[in-house]
C-alpha cells in the first residue's frame, strides 16, 4: 500500500454532536421535530440531500433547500461540536515517517473538512484533502474517491484503500475499486461493516496500523 485515504465523521472525529444539532436546526424549519440526537446518527456519513430525500421523503429541491438550512448552524457552529478520537494524531504520524502518502476522501464538503483538520492541527500529515463540492458535482463516496485518487496520481487502485466506518465508505470503495478497511468505534456496526464486503474489521487504530504493515 502506498496511499492511505481517510473518512472523516466516525472514522478520525466524532462529530455525532455538531451534525446532529445540525439536523435538528433544519427539521425544526421544516416543522419536523425529533429531541433524541441519537435517532438522527443516520446524517453522519452519506451525503445530506440522500438523508433528507431518503428518510423524509423530500424531493430533490427541498431537499436541496433542507441541507442549505443545515450548513446555516453547521458551517457557523457545528462544524467544530466535535472531537478527535484517541490515537489519530499517533496513526497519522506514523504512517507519515513510514512514507505512506495520506488523503482525506470525506462526503463533507471540502472546505469544512480543511477546516476541521486544521482546527486540530492535523491538516500537516495530509497530502490531499478531497471532499464533496457544494454545487453538488461531486457527493458520493465514489465520486470523492474517484477524484482523491486523480488528484494524488494514483493510477495502481491495488496501491490505494480507505478507512472508513459505515457501509458507504465500503460501498463506495467497492464502486472505485479500492479496498475498504472498516472500524467499529464509529457509526456503523461490525456487522454492517462486513456486510457490506469490507477487506478487514477492526476495533481500534492500532490494529489499523498493524495491518496496513502487512499489506
Amino acid at each position: 500500500m502506498k496511499t492511505i485515504l481517510f473518512d472523516l465523521d466516525g472514522t478520525l472525529s466524532n462529530s455525532k454532536e455538531g451534525i446532529t444539532k445540525s439536523a435538528q436546526y433544519a427539521l425544526h424549519h421544516f416543522g419536523i421535530e425529533e429531541p433524541d440526537a441519537d435517532k438522527l446518527e443516520f446524517f453522519i456519513g452519506p451525503p445530506l440531500t440522500y438523508t433528507f430525500e431518503t428518510h423524509y421523503g423530500m424531493d430533490k429541491d427541498k431537499a436541496i433547500k433542507a441541507t442549505a438550512k443545515y450548513r446555516e448552524r453547521y458551517n457557523v457552529t457545528g462544524i467544530f461540536e466535535c472531537q478527535m478520537y484517541d490515537g489519530v494524531e499517533t496513526l497519522l504520524s506514523h504512517l507519515k515517517q513510514k512514507d505512506y502518502r495520506i488523503g482525506m476522501a470525506s462526503s463533507k464538503p471540502e472546505e469544512s473538512c480543511r477546516r476541521i483538520l486544521e482546527y486540530f492541527g492535523i491538516l500537516k500529515y495530509f497530502d490531499d484533502v478531497t471532499g464533496a463540492t457544494m454545487d453538488g458535482r461531486i457527493s458520493s463516496k465514489a465520486e470523492v474517491l474517484a477524484e482523491a485518487l486523480r488528484r494524488m496520481d494514483e493510477k495502481d487502485r491495488g496501491k490505494a484503500v480507505l478507512i472508513g466506518d459505515t457501509r458507504f465508505d465500503v460501498e463506495g470503495a467497492k464502486e472505485a475499486g479500492i479496498p475498504c478497511i472498516g472500524i467499529t468505534y464509529g457509526f456503523g456496526s461490525r456487522k454492517e461493516l462486513e456486510e457490506s464486503g469490507a477487506d478487514a474489521v477492526f476495533d481500534t487504530l492500532e490494529e489499523v496500523e498493524a495491518y496496513l504493515e502487512t499489506l
